[in-house]
């Protein structure tokens, strides 16, 4: 060990541009850093006997009868069993603090006891009816989830998916509008389907099939890896390494990012246009956050056109980024219509398009129907989630957690040369790892994998994202505590560790 580790200060050369001279005591540090093994957090819940088959079998079943193009996570995929609040529990009693909540699905915590408990009473009342007919939970609901919205925004049709929510919204923006052009971000996600493909700009998701006419992608204004950024950019304590001279209140990369926003509405669009969707935040691209202003400035460039201003807050909302309850609040806008999923269910298969009155009336020129969408299941849970997220204090906790974690890796930034850039909000997190800053390529895969599987193996699980799947992404429930938050950070310290004894024993 003394031995590679003596090999590994070029590793960590950010460090050393700080501290020249201190080379050795740094090495004795990380050394007993990596020696110490991390103490996962107790937790008081104890999962139930797994009764079911065999791990073989499982697995034997699903490269039989499941779609090839599901694909799992990690060499050896988990067999999970149970879960409780931030954890997870697989066939053996294992325990995981999981760090992506079902791909930033659980909002309150797996199985939370009140959403499960009003879950259990509806079921033994009404599961369906479809929308034809009333029933309480339906009115209940939105009126809820409205009053949290802030004017026009004001009449809701449920889903049952992210992607089903975004291609309505693509579908109302076009009636209403009369117009059928629609403008995205490269590097964003808006869904699976063959509507909403035309909107997803990550080329791992294309088919080669005819998809999404309409659909015209625009630069993603990324201050990391972009060609314009600084150290003032983003809404985020922690800013990027990149260096700027702006002035206080003035941002260059933003206003080059404009330009090209223009570029694209004067070169690859008509006169008018339908509309602009973005997330407030890219999720499966990595937690990428824009300069301050442009959404501001992009929405109003986009109305000057006649289109409508989409805001996919499938990732970001429901206190997801700590400081407001929606993260298009943070860019101080008011979109025209909101698509959300995810969270909005704590993992049960629900989403909603919200907007107002003047855009939900160019639905109702014909028939529209959803036969599942604002199901008495579905909206009791829902309403559930928003009842515990105001009782728990999520969002505030997503803030006091989620600032203090992303702190936390970004001192990891400050030690280690692979990772290039930590991001985000509350408790959207990204961590995008590079072969070294000044490059700022992208690392391996194979290293991405090796660093990602002893996460694991430590007991943390952790997302991936990017377009070269080169970012890690932290956002676990938002119940996760500051201890967990604790842990999960030496966890993957020590990953990174393994990872440099790995490189200099090369």
């Amino acid at each position: 060990m003394a031995r590679a580790l003596g090999r590994l200060g070029p590793l960590w050369a950010g460090a050393r541009r700080r501290h020249p001279g201190s080379d050795t005591l740094r090495q004795q540090k990380l050394k007993r850093s990596f020696s110490m093994q991390a103490k996962m957090p107790p937790c008081d819940f104890s999962p139930g006997k797994y009764e079911s088959y065999p791990y073989e079998r499982m697995l034997k079943i699903r490269k039989q009868n499941l779609s090839p193009s599901l694909v799992t996570y990690y060499k050896k995929p988990l067999l999970l069993h149970q879960g409780h609040m931030q954890w997870l529990f697989d066939y053996e009693g294992r325990r995981y603090l999981d760090l992506f909540a079902g791909i930033v699905t659980v909002s309150v915590g797996h199985c939370h006891p009140k959403v499960t408990a009003a879950a259990q009473k509806q079921l033994g009342r009404l599961w369906h009816t479809t929308n034809i007919y009333m029933h309480p939970s339906i009115q209940e609901y939105v009126e809820k989830l409205t009053a949290l919205l802030p004017d026009p925004l004001k009449v809701v049709y449920l889903t049952n998916s992210g992607s089903e929510a975004n291609d309505l919204a693509m579908f109302m923006a076009r009636l209403y509008t009369h117009n059928f052009d629609l403008i995205c971000f490269r590097g964003g996600y808006h869904g699976a389907s063959p509507y909403t493909l035309g909107l997803t700009s990550i080329g791992s998701y294309k088919h080669g099939v005819a998809n999404g006419f309409g659909c015209q992608t625009t630069m993603l204004p990324d201050v990391f890896r972009g060609p314009w950024g600084g150290s003032h950019c983003r809404d985020s304590l922690v800013q990027t390494i990149r260096k700027c001279s702006c002035s206080q209140g003035c941002c260059e990369a933003n206003d080059q990012y404009i330009e090209q926003f223009k570029d694209t509405l004067s070169t690859c669009v008509p006169k008018a246009i339908a509309g602009f969707i973005a997330e407030p935040i890219q999720g499966v691209n990595g937690a990428v956050q824009y300069p301050k202003r442009f959404l501001k400035e992009a929405f109003q460039l986009v109305r000057e056109r006649g289109g409508v201003c989409i805001a996919d807050e499938v990732q970001t909302g429901f206190g997801r980024t700590g400081s407001h309850f929606w993260g298009f609040q943070t860019h101080g806008i008011v979109p025209d219509i909101v698509t959300m999923a995810k969270g909005i269910g704590n993992g049960f298969p629900m989403a909603a398009v919200i907007t107002t009155t003047e855009i939900a009336n160019s639905l109702a020129q014909n028939l529209h129907f959803n036969t599942f969408g604002g199901n008495p299941m579905a909206c009791v849970v829902g309403s559930s989630v928003l009842d515990v997220i105001a009782e728990d204090g999520l969002q505030k906790n997503s803030e006091e957690v989620g600032t203090y974690m992303l702190l936390e890796f970004a001192k990891l930034r400050d030690k280690f040369e692979i990772i290039g850039d930590v991001r985000g909000k509350g408790l959207m997190i990204g961590i995008e790892m590079v072969k070294n800053k000044d490059s700022r390529q992208p690392l391996p895969a194979e290293e991405m994998s090796q660093i990602w599987e002893d996460c694991k193996d430590m007991g943390v699980l952790i997302g991936r994202g990017g377009i070269y799947s080169q970012t890690f992404r932290v956002k676990p429930p938002m119940c996760i505590t500051k201890q967990d938050a604790d842990f999960a950070v030496e966890v993957f310290h020590a990953a990174l560790m393994r990872h440099l004894e790995r490189t200099a024993a090369k």
